[in-house]
């Protein structure tokens, strides 16, 4: 789809660069890793405009030995002529925050940069920024230190057949908390791009390594929802449909392209583009995707007699074990977002338009593969009646107010006494001898006390059906109060941090993993929103025998170590084997009291990493598994010294 006019006319300036290097976050998020990266995409973004627009087939990623960035692109390459503001055109660009050809100048119909920050941004905070433009016959050059100072004016190196735009920049170790790029998170980011635009050849160099990795896909986004279900046992082949819709009053119209598969499971994953860019908050993209989804398969339903007449299946039964990609393109005129991180698309039509291209052929492949669909149709039976069986095993545990013995831990459940739900904590505790401290110690009037019988059910193996039967895991999604898997609310959540307290030895190590699994499996949003924390128990006790004694905690060996050394007087060190060696009052000055405590918040940066780290080391397949550890664990035959 090749766009209007890119040249010197088409730029148009909408403000400065002020503030920029003095509030970063406001601009790219954060000073950390997040954001070191972020400026990678920002650069990317742009060329991966100029593949849209029709302009070039290959982009090129490397990361410099000094931890600079290098951009290529085969598209026109940066104007370079006088700008109406009477600077040169490249200048304006890389010097003024949202300059360019996707603010209302013409360059582009569609653009991932429309809700981006732009090079401008990315030169003010790097050391330096060399961007070389070969157009018209030309290669151009400037070169910008220290947030975007430019050190000297428009250069032509020479003369070329080629056309394109190189970027280079170092970002600024005074801005950023970090400067070493992470080959992996570069990786992940651009073969998504490449799984976005078929045909387009995106490659990535380290030189630090000297590693080099190319991505091309011919089918696109069906190759994605392959890669996602990877050894995963799929019911079909991935479904790809695709299509425009016209929004009459905008004379604007707006691309869809579909790809799904279902697979024997009951996880839900739906992926969402706007213009090649990520829509981490979905939006009405995917509305449009679940109405046309439900739609279809209800229609199926009733013609063929699967469901009564007066039944329907709902949404969320249909998508169980699901896997979709859904990527619209949106002009300007139309392109809406809601909130201030853009990661929700708000476009009213984007329903519209998804709802009618997918409803209408989704409904000619569901009759073309009937077998499949029933299939389907059955399988999101057995989840509504699964669902209405863990409604109700909850429902029992809320009712049965006469067992208070050891088969109903909700009876263990030590609720706080205030019901604020903003400060309000929950406290997970490994086992009833640490559960019997924690709430001896806790402040009652915002801590929870729910202790746990033993390991957790491993929720990636088991059916969902026998996951909600679980009486710890349905007592965990009763207590927290906000439903689970795509009918969580988070409104209704009762706490505003849900505390994984453990023994800090493997067992221990084991219970979180299993409970970070069923969280991401089936409270998702909890983790996103970051109210999951680990809490860090001291590993050692160490009491000096002085004229006074005096109690110190160490959370690892070096910190023991370098007590130790410090220490003047005699000492017992104590190693502790579990919370449940703790009393009340130690529990809570080294693990519980806010004041003193360190927590670790769970965070999830990349959703499709995670899930296959979770799949592989939770899931079935032991092989991968072990492929896994041997390729991301070192091992070592030497024991840990014993106190």
């Amino acid at each position: 789809m090749r766009s209007n006019a890119y040249n010197d006319d088409s730029i148009t300036v909408l403000e400065g660069l002020e503030h920029v290097r003095k509030r970063p976050g406001m601009y790219i998020g954060s000073t950390d890793e997040r954001g070191l990266h972020h400026l990678v995409w920002e650069i990317v973004d742009n060329s991966i405009d100029e593949a849209l627009a029709g302009f070039g087939r290959e982009i090129i990623v490397t990361i410099n030995n000094d931890n600079s960035i290098t951009v290529e692109d085969s598209g026109r390459g940066v104007p370079c002529g006088l700008h109406k503001t009477g600077k040169n055109t490249m200048e304006v660009i890389y010097t003024q925050l949202n300059a360019g050809g996707k603010f209302g100048g013409g360059g582009y119909k569609t653009s991932g940069g429309l809700h981006g920050v732009g090079g401008s941004v990315v030169n003010a905070l790097s050391s330096y920024m060399i961007v070389t433009s070969y157009r018209e016959g030309k290669i151009h050059q400037m070169r910008f230190d220290d947030g975007g100072k430019k050190v000297s004016k428009l250069e032509i190196l020479g003369d070329t057949k080629r056309t394109g735009t190189t970027v280079t920049f170092k970002p600024d170790p005074n801005i950023f908390t970090t400067t070493i790029y992470n080959y992996e998170t570069i990786k992940t980011r651009i073969r998504e791009s490449a799984f976005l635009i078929k045909n387009l050849k995106m490659t990535l160099k380290d030189n630090r390594t000297k590693k080099i990795e190319s991505f091309v896909y011919a089918n696109g986004i069906s190759e994605y929802v392959a890669f996602m279900d990877e050894n995963k046992n799929p019911l079909h082949n991935v479904a790809y449909f695709e299509g425009d819709y016209l929004v009459a009053e905008a004379n604007e119209k707006i691309e869809v392209e579909v790809a799904l598969q279902f697979i024997n499971a009951f996880q839900e994953k739906i992926v969402s583009f706007v213009n090649n860019v990520k829509t981490v908050d979905g939006g009405s993209h995917e509305t449009g995707f679940k109405t046309a989804l439900t739609r279809a398969f209800n229609d199926y339903a009733h013609k063929f007699n699967l469901i009564k007449a007066n039944q329907t299946l709902e949404g969320t039964d249909i998508r169980a074990g699901m896997t979709a990609v859904v990527s619209v393109r949106i002009g300007e005129k139309l392109l809406e977002f809601e909130g201030q991180t853009k990661g929700k698309l708000g476009t009213p039509s984007a329903k519209t338009a998804v709802d009618y291209v997918l409803y209408e052929k989704l409904s000619f492949y569901l009759i073309e593969n009937k077998q499949l669909t029933e299939t389907i149709v059955k399988k999101a039976i057995k989840e509504a009646e699964a669902r209405e069986a863990a409604r109700k095993e909850r429902e029992k545990i809320r009712l049965d107010k006469k067992d208070k013995g050891e088969k109903n831990i909700s009876a263990k459940l030590a609720p706080t006494s205030e019901k604020n739900k903003e400060i309000n904590e929950l406290f997970l505790v490994e086992g009833d001898s640490a559960g019997g401290s924690a709430k001896k110690g806790r402040d009652r009037k915002f801590q929870a006390i729910l202790p746990l019988r033993g390991k957790v059910l491993n929720t990636e193996k088991a059916t969902s059906e026998s996951a909600l039967k679980n009486e710890e895991i349905a007592t965990m999604i009763y207590t927290i109060g906000a439903d689970y898997g795509p009918q969580f609310d988070l409104k209704k959540c009762n706490y505003k941090k849900v505390i994984i307290m453990t023994d800090a030895d493997d067992d221990g190590a084991h219970i979180q993993v299993l409970l970070l699994t069923f969280f991401f499996r089936y409270m998702r949003p909890l983790i996103e929103d970051g109210r999951v924390y680990l809490a860090l128990p001291p590993l050692f006790k160490i009491t000096k025998r002085g004229a006074k004694e005096e109690i110190l905690y160490a959370y690892t060996n070096d910190e023991k170590d370098d007590i130790l050394e410090e220490c003047k007087c005699p000492t017992i060190v104590q190693r502790y084997k579990g919370l449940g060696e703790m009393n009340a009052e130690q529990l809570w000055d080294t693990t519980m009291n806010p004041e003193t405590r360190t927590l670790i918040q769970v965070k999830l940066e990349d959703f499709e990493e995670a899930e296959s780290e979770v799949e592989i080391l939770m899931g079935n397949d032991s092989l991968r598994r072990r492929d896994w550890l041997e390729n991301h664990v070192e091992f070592t035959l030497e024991e840990e010294e014993e106190i």
